[in-house]
């Protein structure tokens, strides 16, 4: 796990939880796309088209196996890991050995090495790749969020439209009966009209996928058949779709498959004698609890001299911001360090005391050092505080490209069985929040 923290990033790797009785008993592509991957065991390599081809190598030539390889979300970087490992200890350190043939004659056995994620090096590896695309995800979602320059004609009616690409899609959806889903689970908006566009211009019609001699008998074949939808199932669409990003090893036909299950499992469920727990936001510089954000946000006011509400409105901080910018002081804090001038105290207490006396407690570092991707992720997996962030009030300052966006219907789940059983349930904390601030 060392090793890991001086390849990668300074973080905490493992998820922290505040304890329960504070919290209410009284959450693209891979990097190295077009470069050729190298066996972690030669020098031998291969097109990142032809992974299996490697994979097969590997178990040819070295006897060794990769277990659920299709969960990697990085796999060129994954392999380059574990080269540079495989050169500084023994294969066997890393490996389950497997004997071949165990009962027959000693040169009739062979041995074959597992690698997977029941190593704990190899576990914590294949969750900060899925991060850092996750990372790449959110950031490119974002930026296509707050783009004004798109501009592109509508694919039905070759009517332009300049600005955001929600006018666009919201166009097609209403006068064209044609919708590719919400704008905000949407990335690569422009190459995925492309793709949709280069169909039609070959003829084929988007949802059956059947050629036709010309566009009018395709125009009609799409209105009469009311094919005027993607195919679901053809997968050169999910690299676009953010819900393919969140699950590992899953795409959104298999997240909403079980969904679908626990819908039907729990349709005869009693729920008369379910009661809910209050959510309890925890103060960020001491144990203080409250069942509301107002007091809260109050009682760090009045007892520390925190005012996150003013950090927001003086710095202009939009969401992801005030994520980041939260989970920044929640990991300082929690490493015993001054967030403002980076000093180290033996305790959380003598912290606390030097913010106050050095009147630090309002004072930020540079925002380039803590607008970092790695603040993202909650510093505590429950932290209530990421729920009540909004962006509001700076929405109804001025004009909002999407603010205007009508409810779009969409073939997609609730993602309830992945916010309970995703390893990265963390992230959908932030998710939910941008959804309820729009």
């Amino acid at each position: 796990m060392d090793y890991i923290n001086d390849t990668f990033i300074d973080c905490i790797l493992e998820p922290l939880c505040f304890p329960e009785h504070l919290c209410g008993s009284a959450p693209l592509a891979s990097s190295s796309d077009g470069h050729p991957v190298t066996c972690s065991l030669c020098s031998d390599s291969f097109p990142a088209s032809e992974k299996d081809q490697l994979l097969k190598h590997m178990v040819l030539y070295h006897k060794l196996v990769i277990a659920d390889v299709k969960l990697i979300a990085d796999f060129p970087r994954y392999m380059l890991y574990w080269k540079k490992r495989f050169t500084e200890q023994p294969i066997t350190d890393f490996c389950s050995v497997i004997k071949t043939n165990s009962e027959g004659p000693v040169e009739q056995q062979e041995h074959y090495f597992l690698l997977c994620d029941a190593l704990p090096e190899d576990r914590i590896l294949r969750e900060l790749l899925q991060q850092r695309r996750l990372e790449g995800v959110l950031d490119q979602q974002q930026k296509e969020r707050d783009d004004t320059t798109f501009h592109r004609a509508c694919m039905f009616c070759n009517e332009e439209f300049t600005g955001n690409r929600s006018s666009l899609l919201n166009h097609m959806a209403k006068e064209h009966s044609f919708s590719i889903g919400l704008p905000d689970n949407i990335f690569f908006c422009s190459e995925f009209l492309d793709t949709l566009e280069c169909k039609l211009e070959n003829m084929q019609c988007l949802y059956c996928e059947k050629i036709f001699r010309d566009k009018t008998t395709l125009k009609d074949h799409m209105r009469k058949k009311q094919h005027r939808r993607i195919n679901a199932r053809n997968h050169e669409y999910d690299r676009f779709y953010v819900i393919n990003y969140l699950e590992l090893g899953k795409t959104w036909e298999e997240v909403q498959s079980e969904d679908d299950r626990e819908l039907f499992e729990d349709e005869d469920d009693d729920w008369s004698d379910w009661q809910a727990h209050p959510v309890y936001a925890v103060c960020l510089f001491c144990e203080q609890q409250a069942e509301t954000m107002e007091k809260i946000y109050t009682h760090m006011e009045e007892t520390h001299e925190f005012d996150l509400h003013k950090l927001k409105t003086d710095l202009s901080l939009k969401f992801y911001q005030q994520v980041k910018l939260v989970n920044y002081i929640r990991h300082e804090l929690h490493q015993c360090r001054c967030y403002c001038c980076q000093e180290k105290f033996e305790t959380k207490e003598e912290l606390v005391q030097h913010l106050v006396n050095t009147g630090h407690v309002m004072q930020l570092p540079e925002i380039s050092h803590w607008d970092q991707p790695q603040y993202y992720f909650p510093t505590y997996e429950n932290d209530a505080l990421l729920t009540a962030l909004s962006d509001s009030e700076s929405e109804s300052e001025g004009p909002n490209p999407s603010s205007e966006v009508p409810v779009i219907a969409e073939d997609i789940s609730n993602l309830k069985v992945i916010k309970q059983t995703s390893v990265l349930n963390k992230l959908f904390k932030d998710r939910a929040a941008v959804k309820d601030s729009n």
